[in-house]
């Protein structure tokens, strides 16, 4: 099995690049947004203490994404791989990542890193706000909160993943196509 991330800050593309990514190689797309979106909208437990966190823009514990990431990743069999989108965000889920496939006999193949600029973040997820109706990308105080969360917590993936030979950044500026196609030239010389 072949096990990627697309990493990046929020409005980098992830999402709009992983579908077409997932169905080109056959790999299992796991977003946690919507995992978690999803649990929101059954109304369940673990959704109404999700959508809490997510409205005031902070991360659901580990545990509770993990559990749901494993899940996945013993329900689909007829895939090359997984495709992981939104995890890990922190070091320690990183670690815990690297132990749960280690216990597979698995490691990460790659990290897509979709780079942009701040000012950027902001610009498209207020265009996604009003394209989506996601309520939760509509408050700047939240936006503000998921680009400071994303530089203390998430970044210091970059080196976590640069020291084991794991990290590649593409620039995600371009169109979609420009970058959709930089992405699998990367994974191409990473198969």
């Amino acid at each position: 099995m072949k096990y990627y991330i697309i990493f990046g800050p929020p409005g980098a593309g992830k999402g709009t690049q992983a579908t077409p990514l997932a169905e080109r190689y056959n790999l299992k797309h796991i977003s946690t947004g919507e995992l978690l979106r999803g649990e929101i909208a059954g109304g369940t437990e673990l959704g109404k203490q999700a959508k809490a966190l997510i409205d005031a823009g902070s991360l659901v514990p580990d545990n509770i994404v993990e559990g749901m990431i494993a899940q996945v990743f013993g329900k689909y069999k007829d895939v090359d791989g997984f495709l992981l989108d939104g995890f890990p965000r922190t070091l320690s889920q990183a670690m815990d990542l690297d132990e749960m496939l280690e216990s597979r006999g698995e490691e990460i193949t790659g990290v897509i890193s979709l780079m942009i600029p701040d000012e950027v973040v902001k610009e498209r997820i207020a265009h996604r706000a009003k394209c989506e109706n996601r309520a939760d990308d509509a408050r700047e105080e939240v936006v503000a909160n998921r680009i400071d969360t994303y530089h203390r917590q998430t970044e210091p993936l970059i080196d976590y993943y640069r020291d084991k030979g794991k990290y590649h950044e593409v620039d995600s500026l371009g169109t979609i196509a420009q970058v959709g196609e930089n992405i699998r030239n990367l994974v191409d010389s990473l198969a």
